[in-house]
């Protein structure tokens, strides 16, 4: 079907619906407007990561002082998980592996790519819409039901799920081995298998939006990095979650019907397993050929959000638009080659092992010209200092310093001796964690206006993120030198353990910053739902930017564009064009004779 046929569908489409008055039910509750349901997911992932910023200062706060009592600890998780406000042993796995879960699926995967991919796609490729409002429904409330379950696990008698975010079994597939592999266990699979289906539904909208209904002029190559960004992780998303889904599915056939998938040789309570022939190795394949295209399918999408603001903040073109776009297909490809590199100590083949620290170290290539992009784009730029522009060179410092320690990762000869420390949760939060959270806010400081019709407040945006910057880095820095101390990961306690005694200090330090970070972000909260209600009306282009959502008008209006859909003659980046009056073109400019486009037509 002709791209510009379904447009004109949609155009015919959203004239009837100006004509009928919606219900408050079918406005803001089962809305099939990208733009409420990009609101709905960034409301929810803002809840989910609140939850999951309080569960690691409760666990920050054990490792800091252990075996102490806190009256918060003991207000929050009651006297049967924190007896005297000293938290249990069982509660702190369940804690660790829901923070992991939640911040991971809910928040970076489901709240990153839900509010971006749905408030950006229709808008910056000039749609009327996601080509399927309905599947667009079923996507959030999917992810809103386990996000749900999610919560509801840590309502249970026996506690919420503990086998650290991973969930490995054979500890999460036998009830017996400790509470949370009980119930908890199950409502967590329910819950991620509700997930995988709402980022399968929202990734083939996302893909099929892009394809098929760009606005005309709107070519591939005049496309903002933004939607690249987003194409690429929906495809990312497609090809890989029905793989950890087959892991789940298989895990619950262990569990629950009698099936050795996973199990083999175990001894229960002094009796063996009846279960006999299955392999724990093969959950760990299913499990990270998801998992480390994840980690792209969470970060993907910050750094297309870093492109489009750092090109604007800079009043320079992004430099190197080709190269950007090549690099992010060519990171997609890499990460479905490299998930071994989680499993060097598995007792791989070690001829297979140096195959993955190969593919694992060509993806530095594609990052480092990611990064050599964003810092030659500041180069001798005219920078406006705005909050997001803050949060997005704030992701660039991340990025570098979190990539760096993935090349010691990748080379399995030196992950072997650092597998499954400190060092290894330093780098994945610097890298995917931080990088990530700070797109993320990065990307709903820079587009409130379009969220919300209204700014947030400056001042309070610089301060959240100075706050930020210092103590992420505070929290996650000095994590490198207990990994290279040898202090495991997930130990409650390393009080018991003499020759980690020299380290208390550190892990204090730690948790004051993870303190104050937590403490740093209530600031971000009260801008956040105090600007939705009374903060400044927002201008029609607040930052004299280039990209079609700016051209819609400032309001709730169904269909995006009254009257015809804009056409595009340009690429995005025109910014600080040589000869021009003005220091940005919008892509609706039609190009001057004899003027080049600068996407390379």
């Amino acid at each position: 079907m002709d791209i510009h046929a379904v447009n004109d569908h949609h155009d015919a489409h959203a004239d009837h619906e100006h004509h009928h008055e919606e219900s408050f039910v079918s406005k803001y509750v089962f809305s099939m407007d990208h733009k409420t349901i990009s609101r709905q997911f960034l409301i929810t992932a803002v809840v989910m990561a609140v939850v999951g910023m309080m569960m690691s200062v409760m666990f920050r706060l054990q490792l800091a002082w252990p075996h102490e009592g806190f009256a918060l600890t003991n207000f929050i998780l009651g006297d049967k998980w924190a007896p005297k406000g000293v938290l249990d042993p069982n509660m702190y796995m369940a804690l660790v592996t829901l923070h992991g879960t939640i911040m991971v699926f809910m928040v970076l995967t489901g709240g990153l790519s839900g509010t971006f991919s749905n408030l950006l796609i229709p808008y910056q490729i000039g749609a009327r819409d996601m080509a399927s409002g309905f599947l667009n429904m079923l996507s959030y409330w999917f992810f809103f039901a386990s996000s749900l379950v999610m919560l509801l696990s840590c309502f249970i008698e026996t506690g919420p799920a503990s086998g650290g975010w991973t969930v490995y079994p054979p500890l999460s597939a036998v009830a017996e081995f400790m509470p949370g592999s009980g119930l908890g266990m199950t409502m967590w699979l329910v819950s991620m298998s509700l997930f995988i289906v709402s980022s399968l539904l929202g990734g083939l909208n996302y893909i099929i939006t892009v394809i098929n209904f760009r606005t005309k002029g709107m070519s591939m190559t005049r496309l903002p990095l933004t939607i690249w960004a987003f194409f690429i992780t929906a495809i990312l998303g497609v090809l890989s979650f029905p793989v950890l889904f087959s892991a789940a599915l298989l895990l619950i056939f262990d569990r629950s019907f009698g099936t050795s998938f996973y199990l083999s040789d175990i001894i229960v309570n002094g009796a063996p397993l009846e279960q006999t022939g299955g392999s724990p190795i093969l959950y760990q394949h299913l499990f990270w050929f998801l998992g480390h295209p994840e980690v792209y399918i969470i970060l993907l999408p910050a750094l297309g959000l870093a492109s489009e603001i750092i090109a604007v903040n800079s009043r320079k073109p992004i430099f190197g638009y080709r190269a950007m776009i090549g690099s992010m297909l060519a990171i997609g490809f890499l990460s479905f080659i490299v998930w071994g590199h989680h499993m060097f100590i598995t007792g791989m083949n070690p001829f297979l092992g140096s195959v993955f620290v190969f593919t694992t170290l060509l993806i530095a290539i594609p990052s480092a010209v990611k990064a050599f992009n964003y810092i030659t784009t500041l180069w001798k730029g005219n920078i406006q200092f705005t909050p997001a522009m803050l949060f997005a060179i704030g992701l660039v410092s991340t990025f570098i310093s979190g990539g760096v320690t993935g090349i010691i990762l990748a080379d399995s000869a030196l992950d072997i001796p650092i597998h499954d420390t400190y060092f290894v949760v330093a780098h994945f939060h610097i890298v995917m964690g931080l990088s990530a959270i700070l797109g993320m806010i990065g990307g709903v400081y820079h587009w409130f206006p379009k969220l919300f019709l209204r700014k947030m407040n400056k001042t309070m945006g610089y301060i959240h993120f100075w706050i930020t910057f210092v103590c992420a880095y505070g929290v996650f820095f000095p994590m490198h030198f207990l990994g290279l101390a040898g202090v495991p990961r997930r130990y409650y306690t390393n009080s018991e353990v003499p020759m980690f005694d020299n380290l208390m200090d550190i892990n204090v330090l730690i948790t004051c910053f993870a303190i104050v970070g937590a403490l740093g972000q209530l600031i971000f909260l009260f801008n956040f739902f105090y600007s939705i209600f009374r903060g400044e009306k927002a201008e029609q282009n607040p930052y004299n930017s280039n990209t079609l959502e700016w051209t819609t008008p400032m309001a709730h209006t169904h269909g995006n564009w009254p009257g015809a859909l804009p056409v595009v003659h340009r690429w995005p980046y025109d910014y600080s064009k040589p000869g021009e009056e003005a220091d940005f073109i919008p892509q609706t400019v039609p190009l001057r004779p004899g003027e080049v486009d600068g996407g390379g037509h």
